[in-house]
């Protein structure tokens, strides 16, 4: 993925978008202006044909109010939030659907149906969850996990949280993702807990436990993101300076520094559950129009690298 210095990050990606096919699209309750119009707005766009899940005469009553063209595109009249995260996901296991978007209902309720054993979309993966930031400070897009789903992950859980953001970033054109490990600190520590932790997914990586990336860590915050302060703690590392992911210690760490890059240093987020059978597209209800759509664009093109990979092993 071609890199720019400042915003205008997500535009590449809408631009890298436009060779591609509209995905299939099962949109959640999209009973809300925001959620309804980005899914809409991102069908313009060529990302995605959305099919509405959800109550049909409350998803056109928000239409008709909020001026929103709704065209030809399909509607599933379920009654309520929890019937359209069930059916949803049923698009998507019968194959009518290869993306899964999260409207305007709970998190819990859509991911307590993508788990559902027997009729949900379990793989053998652990799901993640990653903030896709576009930070004006920064040089290029940039990948934050875990912050929304896995509280406390184990070493087992970082695993798959790793390679589900690596295998992301391969599929956005990142050809060997660096992987800055965060703690609070860039030496290990056996009182803490995620240096140790860092430590042992770096050696992961070495044996082909983990693949794909280029992993360093422990790295402080701070030296991570800037070479000049790794050089100053005298570290040599291909990875301070220039992450494309950072893989933070617990989901309280991850959440506090998400937010303050979009509070503090202005970033536009996107968000992805990964390691279910396809991307989720799972933002928060307060997302802007922007989020949902780079959100979409990102989901398309991991799902067609998915759709490549598989051609390719057959």
């Amino acid at each position: 993925m071609k890199q720019v210095t400042g915003t205008g990050k997500y535009e590449l990606l809408l631009e890298s978008c436009r060779a591609l096919d509209p995905i299939p699209t099962a949109v959640a309750h999209p009973c809300e202006e925001t959620a309804l119009s980005g899914a809409i707005e991102a069908a313009a766009k060529g990302l995605i044909t959305p099919i509405l899940v959800g109550p049909s005469a409350k998803i056109r009553e928000i239409a008709r109010a909020a001026g929103i063209d709704l065209g030809a595109t399909r509607i599933v009249d379920v009654p309520h939030s929890h019937a359209a995260a069930a059916k949803a996901v049923q698009l998507v296991r019968e194959g009518e659907a290869r993306l899964l978007m999260k409207g305007s209902l709970h998190s819990d309720e859509i991911l307590g149906a993508v788990l559902a054993k027997e009729i949900g979309l379990r793989t053998g993966r652990r799901l993640s969850h990653v903030f896709i930031m576009d930070v004006p400070t920064y040089h290029k897009v940039l990948v934050v996990t875990d912050a929304a789903i896995n509280i406390a992950p184990t070493l087992e859980d970082k695993v798959d949280i790793c390679q589900n953001a690596i295998d992301l970033a391969v599929a956005l054109g990142v050809k060997r993702p660096k992987v800055a490990i965060l703690a609070a600190v860039e030496t290990v520590n056996s009182k803490m807990p995620s240096t140790i932790d860092a430590a042992a997914l770096c050696k992961m990586a070495d044996r082909g436990q983990i693949t794909g990336g280029l992993l360093d860590g422990p790295l402080a915050f701070d030296n991570a993101i800037s070479a000049e302060a790794a050089k100053v703690k005298g570290i040599t590392s291909e990875v301070a300076g220039d992450p494309d992911i950072l893989l933070v210690p617990d989901l309280e760490a991850g959440n506090m520094l998400a937010k303050q890059l979009t509070f503090l240093a202005n970033a536009d987020s996107a968000g992805l559950v990964l390691g279910a059978r396809v991307p989720i597209i799972l933002t928060s209800r307060a997302d802007s129009v922007r989020s949902r759509i780079a959100s979409c664009a990102v989901a398309v093109m991991a799902a067609h690298a998915k759709t490549w990979s598989l051609q390719a092993a057959v």
